[in-house]
């Protein structure tokens, strides 16, 4: 199994402290953490993007040169980019020149997000969103692969023989979708015989099972390998401690203030609290083998051989003892465990 850390730069008061960083101490402080995971084995680095408190994550492309500068292993990844309100052309040009800049260490991860606020930003109808996307990724594909792309559709004014430029630095930059709650997005994935990422932060297991499910159904609908298929799974908030009973108590006031948020409100959990969040969500909160069984049996279920985790909200020192106590007893047992040709010479690939 590989491992990525996740971050969407959300900025709010610390859930024991009080304190509150500053943008620009917030935003250092993600850097910094990249470094550090990059330091301890992780595979990868993620930003997210959204466009509104609390969150800083409205120029992940921007962030994600700041990280390929001071790394040089991890892959790095937007998650998403929120391909539905953006211009493909812009897309890949900057996504173009952070391959390049990184050496080759793009993962592109597309979506429609699930933050309603960017679609009056952009000028985008919240019914027009998959359709929108549909339209931006295939474009953004072209972009890519071809020159002298000639184009016409709904969502920016037609192109006549463009090649964007800088080219990719790697051959084939790898697209993966990210998936959170509708088989559309799984559908597009298929379709094109592309990874999915799925989000599992939100809702039970099972919620998560059908699009994983209905995924590999359609990768053989459209006569792809679904034996290969390359899955990918974030989950809840990460929080370690020698006992579940501490942990949970160590964490709930970070669950609290979390819950509180706006964003939290919008996704509607079906959690009634934190207990049942970690019994029957994707929250890995606890000791290291009660978080070492999840993960295992979310794998038994899911078939991902790519693991996100997240540690925002925490204070920084708890960060840094989180993000090292899981990378010394936790990961170490699940590579083991767990087989993964992801960003491997011999890569299982569907096309």
């Amino acid at each position: 199994m590989k491992f990525v850390l996740f971050d969407l730069i959300s900025n709010h008061p610390n859930g024991v402290s009080g304190e509150l960083l500053t943008s620009q101490e917030r935003i250092q402080q993600a850097i910094d953490q990249a470094v550090f995971a990059e330091s301890l084995g992780f595979d990868g680095y993620g930003v997210g993007e959204r466009h509104g408190a609390p969150f800083l994550s409205s120029s992940p492309a921007i962030l994600l040169t700041a990280i390929a500068a001071k790394t040089s292993k991890i892959r790095l990844l937007p998650t998403v980019s929120v391909l539905s309100i953006l211009d493909p052309v812009r897309v890949a040009e900057d996504y173009a020149t952070l391959d390049h800049l990184s050496g080759g260490r793009l993962e592109m991860m597309i979506g429609k997000g699930n933050d309603p606020r960017h679609y009056p930003l952009f000028g985008i109808k919240e019914e027009e969103q998959w359709a929108s996307l549909a339209e931006r990724y295939d474009l953004l594909k072209r972009l890519w692969t071809e020159e002298n792309v000639s184009w016409e559709g709904t969502y920016r004014p037609p192109l006549c023989n463009v090649t964007t430029e800088p080219r990719p630095f790697q051959k084939k930059i790898p697209i993966w979708h990210g998936s959170a709650s509708s088989p559309l997005s799984t559908e597009l994935a298929a379709k094109n015989g592309e990874p999915i990422f799925s989000s599992n932060a939100f809702h039970p297991m099972g919620k998560y099972k059908e699009l994983i499910d209905h995924y590999r159904e359609r990768l053989d609908y459209y006569g792809y390998d679904s034996n290969k298929a390359i899955v990918g799974a974030g989950a809840g908030s990460l929080y370690l401690a020698n006992t579940t009973e501490e942990a949970i108590k160590r964490f709930r006031p970070y669950y609290d203030i979390q819950m509180n948020s706006d964003a939290a409100k919008h996704n509607q959990s079906p959690f009634k609290n934190l207990e049942d969040h970690i019994q029957h969500g994707s929250a890995l909160i606890g000791s290291v083998d009660l978080i070492i069984e999840k993960i295992l049996n979310y794998h038994q279920a899911f078939g991902h051989q790519v693991q996100a985790i997240g540690v925002g909200g925490l204070s920084i020192e708890e960060q840094y003892e989180q993000l090292q106590r899981f990378a010394e007893e936790v990961i170490p047992v699940l590579r083991r465990e767990i087989p993964s040709t992801v960003w491997e010479e011999e890569q299982s690939t569907l096309i």
